[in-house]
């Protein structure tokens, strides 16, 4: 038994051999290639799904707009008026509190679901309600929209203080006061709108990059609409669509009651 598998362990081994022998070199060659390819297709696709993963994991961040600073590019349009509340302050999600003399204060980010908390305040303590006061970096255009809304619907008055900043979708709410105040010194600037992207969402192709344009396209349209029926110049939002979203638009106190953004001009004091 052993001697014959070891012949025929020669005679394979033969076979294999004349084969080898027979085959061109640049067969060899191509076979070798094509194999170091499948090889490093394998690698690359490996590296393509990590990349995938860690791009998505940092794309998706917190709905936080932090403050950016003037656009150099616009002519004619200088550094917004300082602002006096602290950043992290402005970066957390946005508080709802109800001060003295009727005043609402809206300070910080307006995350996703602050539009339900500020239903939420306006349904229990609304009667005591006569402005509400804004210091917002922005955050969710569809919550601004919604509480700018509401504001109309009850009547209530805004207003942005000096030193105080009502930016990106910020604005939004602003144009939904019934009256409408910004002090001297107020922080008022707009931007383009951006949107993040959920987890295992990652937008690749061209049918993705259709969707986004029309998508932000509607939204601009929700935004005009908005703004109409508010009694705002529409034309305030052509300053955020020229305005990249790293960058704001500051309003000047000429373009704020230009636009009727504010009812009244600019107070001195608020």
């Amino acid at each position: 038994m052993t001697t014959t598998a070891a012949v025929r362990r020669q005679s394979f081994a033969r076979r294999l051999y004349r084969w080898a022998g027979a085959v061109e070199d640049g067969a060899i060659l191509r076979a070798a290639f094509f194999v170091m390819f499948a090889g490093t297709l394998s690698v690359l696709y490996i590296d393509y799904r990590e990349l995938t993963a860690a791009e998505t994991t940092g794309l998706v961040t917190p709905n936080q707009p932090v403050l950016p600073a003037f656009d150099p590019d616009s002519p004619g349009v200088a550094p917004g008026p300082e602002v006096k509340t602290d950043f992290e302050t402005l970066k957390r999600p946005l508080s709802i509190a109800l001060a003295t003399g009727g005043v609402l204060d809206l300070t910080g980010t307006i995350d996703v679901g602050a539009a339900e908390r500020f239903a939420a305040e306006v349904a229990a303590r609304g009667e005591y309600v006569k402005t509400v006061a804004l210091n917002s970096p922005g955050g969710s255009v569809e919550d601004a929209l919604a509480i700018g809304a509401l504001i109309r619907e009850k009547g209530f008055a805004t207003s942005v203080a000096s030193g105080a900043l009502c930016a990106s979708s910020c604005p939004l709410v602003l144009a939904g006061g019934a009256e409408r105040h910004a002090a001297a010194g107020a922080a008022i600037g707009v931007h383009q709108i951006y949107a993040t992207v959920k987890p295992g969402a990652l937008p690749v192709g061209i049918s993705a990059a259709g969707d986004a344009m029309s998508d932000a396209q509607k939204t601009t349209a929700v935004i005009t609409r908005h703004l109409s029926a508010m009694g705002v110049d529409p034309a305030l939002w052509l300053h955020a669509l020229e305005t990249p979203p790293d960058r704001l638009y500051y309003l000047s106190a000429e373009e704020l009651k230009a636009l009727r953004l504010v009812t009244d001009g600019q107070a001195a004091e608020l």
